[in-house]
Protein backbone atom coordinates (compact mmCIF):
# COMPACT_ATOMS: atom_id res chain seq x y z
CA UNK A 1 0.00 0.00 0.00
CA UNK A 2 1.43 3.59 -0.78
CA UNK A 3 1.76 5.70 1.55
CA UNK A 4 -0.14 9.69 1.12
CA UNK A 5 1.36 12.49 -0.40
CA UNK A 6 1.10 15.38 2.31
CA UNK A 7 -0.96 18.56 0.34
CA UNK A 8 -0.13 22.01 1.92
CA UNK A 9 -3.10 24.10 0.87
CA UNK A 10 -3.30 27.87 2.06
CA UNK A 11 -7.40 29.10 1.89
CA UNK A 12 -10.33 27.61 2.90
CA UNK A 13 -11.61 26.90 -0.16
CA UNK A 14 -8.49 25.54 -1.86
CA UNK A 15 -8.11 22.75 -3.80
CA UNK A 16 -5.04 20.47 -5.03
CA UNK A 17 -6.96 20.07 -8.43
CA UNK A 18 -5.42 18.52 -11.37
CA UNK A 19 -2.40 17.50 -9.30
CA UNK A 20 -5.10 16.12 -6.76
CA UNK A 21 -6.94 14.19 -9.27
CA UNK A 22 -3.43 12.62 -10.91
CA UNK A 23 -1.97 11.68 -7.54
CA UNK A 24 -5.15 9.37 -7.07
CA UNK A 25 -5.10 8.06 -10.45
CA UNK A 26 -1.65 6.62 -9.51
CA UNK A 27 -2.73 5.24 -6.64
CA UNK A 28 -1.86 7.76 -3.59
CA UNK A 29 -4.12 8.73 -1.20
CA UNK A 30 -4.03 12.68 0.17
CA UNK A 31 -3.49 13.86 3.34
CA UNK A 32 -4.28 17.88 3.12
CA UNK A 33 -3.22 20.05 5.60
CA UNK A 34 -3.72 23.75 5.81
CA UNK A 35 -1.29 25.38 8.23
CA UNK A 36 -2.99 28.83 8.42
CA UNK A 37 -5.44 27.67 10.23
CA UNK A 38 -4.01 25.59 12.71
CA UNK A 39 -3.19 22.25 11.03
CA UNK A 40 0.42 20.26 12.26
CA UNK A 41 3.18 19.82 10.07
CA UNK A 42 4.76 16.07 10.29
CA UNK A 43 8.54 16.09 12.16
CA UNK A 44 9.67 13.74 9.80
CA UNK A 45 8.38 12.16 5.92
CA UNK A 46 8.73 8.77 6.79
CA UNK A 47 4.89 8.58 6.87
CA UNK A 48 4.20 10.25 3.65
CA UNK A 49 5.46 9.13 -0.41
CA UNK A 50 5.92 13.02 -1.09
CA UNK A 51 4.80 16.59 0.10
CA UNK A 52 3.44 19.26 -2.23
CA UNK A 53 2.75 23.17 -1.06
CA UNK A 54 0.79 24.88 -3.47
CA UNK A 55 -0.32 29.05 -4.06
CA UNK A 56 -1.94 31.31 -2.78
CA UNK A 57 -2.65 35.18 -2.88
CA UNK A 58 0.09 35.48 0.20
CA UNK A 59 4.05 35.86 -0.73
CA UNK A 60 6.52 34.05 0.61
CA UNK A 61 8.49 37.64 2.09
CA UNK A 62 5.42 38.07 4.08
CA UNK A 63 6.40 38.04 8.25
CA UNK A 64 2.67 35.90 9.12
CA UNK A 65 4.03 33.01 11.08
CA UNK A 66 2.23 30.58 8.79
CA UNK A 67 4.60 31.47 6.30
CA UNK A 68 7.86 30.99 8.40
CA UNK A 69 6.51 28.11 9.54
CA UNK A 70 6.55 26.67 5.89
CA UNK A 71 9.12 27.46 4.88
CA UNK A 72 11.67 26.43 7.94
CA UNK A 73 9.47 23.23 7.76
CA UNK A 74 10.95 22.48 3.89
CA UNK A 75 14.06 21.96 5.57
CA UNK A 76 12.39 18.48 6.34
CA UNK A 77 11.61 17.25 3.01
CA UNK A 78 14.94 18.52 1.71
CA UNK A 79 17.71 16.90 4.19
CA UNK A 80 15.81 13.50 3.98
CA UNK A 81 15.76 14.07 0.41
CA UNK A 82 12.03 13.18 0.19
CA UNK A 83 10.30 14.08 -2.67
CA UNK A 84 8.82 17.52 -2.78
CA UNK A 85 7.00 19.74 -5.40
CA UNK A 86 6.33 23.39 -4.68
CA UNK A 87 3.94 25.39 -7.01
CA UNK A 88 4.13 28.94 -7.12
CA UNK A 89 3.56 29.83 -4.00
CA UNK A 90 5.42 26.62 -2.92
CA UNK A 91 8.31 27.07 -5.14
CA UNK A 92 9.05 30.50 -3.72
CA UNK A 93 8.85 29.08 -0.27
CA UNK A 94 11.48 26.14 -1.24
CA UNK A 95 13.73 29.66 -2.89
CA UNK A 96 13.43 31.07 0.34
CA UNK A 97 14.47 27.84 2.19
CA UNK A 98 17.06 27.28 -0.25
CA UNK A 99 18.36 30.82 0.27
CA UNK A 100 17.45 32.83 -2.62
CA UNK A 101 15.56 36.17 -3.15
CA UNK A 102 11.87 36.03 -3.99
CA UNK A 103 11.34 39.55 -5.41
CA UNK A 104 8.90 41.40 -7.71
CA UNK A 105 9.50 42.09 -11.36
CA UNK A 106 11.52 45.36 -11.41
CA UNK A 107 8.89 46.93 -14.02
CA UNK A 108 5.83 45.94 -11.82
CA UNK A 109 4.94 43.13 -14.74
CA UNK A 110 2.85 40.24 -12.83
CA UNK A 111 2.38 36.60 -15.40
CA UNK A 112 -1.26 36.00 -15.05
CA UNK A 113 -2.81 33.61 -18.09
CA UNK A 114 -0.63 31.32 -20.34
CA UNK A 115 3.04 32.27 -21.01
CA UNK A 116 6.01 30.83 -23.02
CA UNK A 117 8.08 28.25 -21.40
CA UNK A 118 12.17 26.86 -22.72
CA UNK A 119 13.01 23.44 -20.98
CA UNK A 120 16.79 23.48 -20.99
CA UNK A 121 18.53 20.23 -21.20
CA UNK A 122 18.09 19.12 -18.06
CA UNK A 123 14.20 19.58 -18.54
CA UNK A 124 14.48 17.45 -20.89
CA UNK A 125 16.34 15.20 -19.12
CA UNK A 126 14.18 14.86 -16.47
CA UNK A 127 10.66 15.00 -18.26
CA UNK A 128 11.02 14.34 -22.19
CA UNK A 129 8.19 16.58 -23.54
CA UNK A 130 7.44 20.20 -21.82
CA UNK A 131 4.58 22.15 -22.75
CA UNK A 132 4.87 24.99 -24.57
CA UNK A 133 2.37 27.87 -23.16
CA UNK A 134 1.40 26.99 -19.44
CA UNK A 135 -1.15 28.61 -17.00
CA UNK A 136 0.48 31.94 -14.57
CA UNK A 137 -0.67 33.43 -11.51
CA UNK A 138 1.80 35.65 -10.24
CA UNK A 139 3.64 39.10 -9.56
CA UNK A 140 6.57 37.61 -7.56
CA UNK A 141 9.25 35.31 -9.00
CA UNK A 142 12.87 34.08 -7.29
CA UNK A 143 16.36 33.46 -8.46
CA UNK A 144 17.87 30.22 -8.72
CA UNK A 145 19.09 28.87 -5.76
CA UNK A 146 22.77 28.07 -5.54
CA UNK A 147 23.19 24.18 -5.97
CA UNK A 148 19.71 23.79 -7.69
CA UNK A 149 19.33 22.82 -11.37
CA UNK A 150 17.48 24.85 -13.80
CA UNK A 151 14.96 22.96 -15.46
CA UNK A 152 12.82 25.19 -17.73
CA UNK A 153 12.94 29.40 -18.23
CA UNK A 154 10.46 31.97 -19.10
CA UNK A 155 11.16 36.03 -20.38
CA UNK A 156 9.65 38.13 -17.08
CA UNK A 157 10.55 35.59 -14.79
CA UNK A 158 13.41 33.85 -16.02
CA UNK A 159 13.32 30.68 -13.34
CA UNK A 160 10.34 28.83 -14.34
CA UNK A 161 11.17 25.59 -13.15
CA UNK A 162 14.02 24.04 -10.79
CA UNK A 163 15.06 21.07 -8.89
CA UNK A 164 17.22 20.79 -6.12
CA UNK A 165 18.90 17.19 -4.53
CA UNK A 166 17.31 15.21 -6.77
CA UNK A 167 13.84 15.26 -5.22
CA UNK A 168 12.83 18.42 -4.33
CA UNK A 169 11.26 20.54 -7.85
CA UNK A 170 9.90 24.85 -8.12
CA UNK A 171 7.17 25.05 -10.62
CA UNK A 172 6.52 29.12 -11.10
CA UNK A 173 3.40 28.02 -13.00
CA UNK A 174 0.24 26.37 -11.77
CA UNK A 175 -0.26 22.88 -13.61
CA UNK A 176 -3.31 22.28 -10.86
CA UNK A 177 -5.67 24.36 -12.44
CA UNK A 178 -9.16 22.94 -13.91
CA UNK A 179 -11.57 24.63 -15.67
CA UNK A 180 -13.54 25.36 -12.36
CA UNK A 181 -10.71 27.13 -11.06
CA UNK A 182 -9.76 29.35 -13.64
CA UNK A 183 -13.33 30.64 -13.63
CA UNK A 184 -13.11 31.35 -10.04
CA UNK A 185 -9.52 32.82 -10.16
CA UNK A 186 -10.46 35.11 -12.91
CA UNK A 187 -13.55 35.93 -11.35
CA UNK A 188 -12.82 36.24 -7.81
CA UNK A 189 -9.50 38.07 -8.73
CA UNK A 190 -10.33 39.73 -11.76
CA UNK A 191 -8.43 42.91 -10.45
CA UNK A 192 -5.00 40.83 -11.25
CA UNK A 193 -5.54 40.25 -14.62
CA UNK A 194 -5.61 44.10 -14.96
CA UNK A 195 -2.17 44.07 -13.83
CA UNK A 196 1.03 45.37 -16.21
CA UNK A 197 1.44 42.32 -18.23
CA UNK A 198 -0.97 40.21 -17.30
CA UNK A 199 -3.78 38.68 -19.92
CA UNK A 200 -7.30 39.43 -19.75
CA UNK A 201 -9.73 37.26 -18.92
CA UNK A 202 -11.15 36.23 -22.09
CA UNK A 203 -7.53 35.30 -23.37
CA UNK A 204 -7.30 32.71 -20.23
CA UNK A 205 -10.02 30.80 -21.51
CA UNK A 206 -9.19 30.95 -24.93
CA UNK A 207 -5.02 29.88 -24.67
CA UNK A 208 -6.33 27.00 -22.51
CA UNK A 209 -8.21 25.53 -25.44
CA UNK A 210 -5.02 25.97 -27.20
CA UNK A 211 -2.87 24.65 -24.92
CA UNK A 212 -4.78 22.73 -22.03
CA UNK A 213 -4.24 18.94 -23.75
CA UNK A 214 -0.32 19.54 -23.81
CA UNK A 215 -0.09 20.74 -20.02
CA UNK A 216 -2.34 17.86 -18.88
CA UNK A 217 -0.43 14.99 -20.96
CA UNK A 218 2.83 16.61 -19.25
CA UNK A 219 1.82 16.73 -15.74
CA UNK A 220 0.67 12.60 -16.06
CA UNK A 221 4.45 12.42 -16.96
CA UNK A 222 5.74 14.97 -15.34
CA UNK A 223 4.37 13.19 -11.59
CA UNK A 224 5.73 9.95 -11.95
CA UNK A 225 9.12 11.39 -12.74
CA UNK A 226 8.93 13.40 -9.85
CA UNK A 227 8.30 10.36 -7.67
CA UNK A 228 10.26 7.73 -9.03
CA UNK A 229 12.59 7.79 -6.59
CA UNK A 230 10.01 7.26 -4.20
CA UNK A 231 10.03 3.55 -2.86
CA UNK A 232 9.00 3.99 0.47
CA UNK A 233 5.80 2.05 1.05
CA UNK A 234 4.41 -0.13 3.94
Amino acid sequence: MKLPILIVLHQETSSPGRVGNALRLLGYSLDIRRPRFGDPLPDTMEGHAGAAIFGGPMSANDADDFVRREIDWLAVPVREQAPFLGICLGAQMLARQLGTRVYSHPEGHAEVGYYPIRPTPAGLAMCGSWPDQVYQWHREGFDLPDGAELLAEGDSFPVQAFSYGGAAYALQFHPEVTHAMMHRWTVRGHERTLQPGARPRAAHFADRAAYDYANQAWLADFLKCWLRQDHREE
